[in-house]
């Protein structure tokens, strides 16, 4: 609990109490007059009251009567009131000794799992951490019950601290960075590999676009070597001329006058 809040507590339930002990005192001031009025020990209350231009009879009288009923029937609700504000005073105080313990085990969980304490037996495991809380600076300040209870609370949950603790934190914390890494470099690879089969199909639909290309080429230019080839069979400059064979003649009878070839 805080400073300034217990000073507003404390402030707020000491003017409660001022107030309660005014209001039982002046009801039983009123109850001890009124009934002496009754008695005839002293007179009533005299009121000069007047109504639609009439003097109102005994007007103090029922005046005093009235008051005295008034308070009396504001002391019958001081026990209510008292128990509600025992119970908002216990909740608070409740609250606020829950939110310091926890804010005390906080601190002491931390530092169960940086290993700090290092005493396996229960009494002397609540010994050294109550004896760490009293040495912090944060914690000092806590009552010794709050502190009690922070300490077996961290007792309870040493073997999570020690299962969860900070090395074994940070040793998974760099296992899983490393599986990151290797992650982020297989899917590098990945897009590389995709990137290079894509240059590839490219490249090949290329050669073929090419390869269709020069096909057609070849087929156009076979077209017109025949067209040629028949034109040139048409106009007759693709017939052979005699040739004679002086090598190969013959001589007739003894003239010696060679013949033709044929």
């Amino acid at each position: 609990m805080t400073e300034p809040a217990r000073q507003a507590a404390v402030a707020t339930s000491i003017l409660q109490q001022i107030c309660t002990l005014v209001l039982v005192i002046a009801a039983l001031a009123m109850v001890a007059l009124t009934a002496a009025a009754f008695a005839g020990l002293v007179p009533w209350l005299d009121l000069p009251v007047a109504y639609a231009g009439a003097e109102v009879a005994e007007a103090g009288m029922w005046a005093q009567i009235g008051l005295t009923v008034l308070l009396l029937a504001l002391v019958g609700f001081l026990p209510s009131a008292a128990r509600m504000r025992r119970i908002e005073v216990t909740a608070r105080d409740f609250h606020l000794s829950m939110a310091d313990v926890a804010k005390a085990y906080d601190y002491v969980h931390a530092a169960d799992r940086e290993g700090n304490f290092l005493l396996e037996r229960e009494f002397d495991a609540m010994r050294e951490r109550m004896d760490w809380m009293r040495r912090h600076p944060d914690l000092s300040e806590l009552e010794h019950d709050v502190l009690q209870v922070a300490a077996q609370m961290s007792v309870e949950s040493r073997e999570l601290a020690e299962i969860y603790s900070d090395e074994k934190v940070e040793r998974a914390r760099t296992f899983l960075r490393q599986r990151q890494k290797e992650v982020e470099d297989y899917r590098e690879r990945i897009a590389m590999a995709q990137a290079t089969v894509g240059e590839m199909r490219r490249w090949m639909q290329s050669v073929s676009v090419e390869e269709g290309v020069a096909e057609k080429q070849l087929d156009r230019l076979r077209k017109d070597l025949a067209e040629i080839t028949d034109a040139m069979r048409l106009t007759g400059h693709d017939r052979q001329e005699n040739v004679v064979d002086l090598s190969g003649g013959r001589r007739s009878g003894t003239d010696g006058v060679a013949t033709p070839a044929e």
